[in-house]
């Protein structure tokens, strides 16, 4: 099984192929993205580093169609929601539902928080855990605040 660096340049070559303009510069931007953070960072492209790229890349596509929405760019809205979606078949399925709120439980226990002041505690456990790279930490923070008084 290849991983996912490999899928996403064996992607690149695939959508060439198919002379899919969109697709394939998409997704050498994000190729680019992750050779940059490799150099930057002075470590090997794995797994880690390349979901980590591909998460920001997918926030800042997300940020950016924000913005275009206030500007009422519905043709940079339809390409960034399509680049978002073309880059999310990479990234691994997060934690949501009943298993953030039972990881949120154990990190407020584990943190001994007690108040919203507290909820940077509840933030580092949560940043500690196994499953840290699958969380959202946005919606976390919503569930941290309607959980502590």
């Amino acid at each position: 099984m290849p991983t996912t660096y490999e899928q996403l340049r064996a992607d690149i070559v695939t959508a060439m192929k198919a002379r899919d303009a969109a697709a394939a510069m998409a997704l050498r931007t994000a190729d680019a993205a992750i050779q940059r953070a490799s150099m930057d960072l002075s470590k090997p492209i794995d797994d880690a580093l390349v979901v980590a790229t591909l998460r920001k890349a997918v926030k800042n596509l997300a940020d950016a169609k924000i913005e275009f929405e206030r500007g009422a760019r519905a043709d940079l809205v339809a390409a960034n929601e399509a680049e978002i979606k073309l880059l999310e078949k990479y990234l691994p399925k997060g934690i949501e539902g009943a298993q953030l709120e039972a990881l949120i439980a154990q990190a407020i226990q584990e943190s001994g928080a007690t108040s919203r002041k507290e909820m940077g505690k509840v933030i580092g456990v949560l940043k500690k855990a196994p499953e840290a790279a699958l969380i959202d930490f946005a919606s976390a923070s919503k569930l941290i605040q309607a959980k502590l008084p």
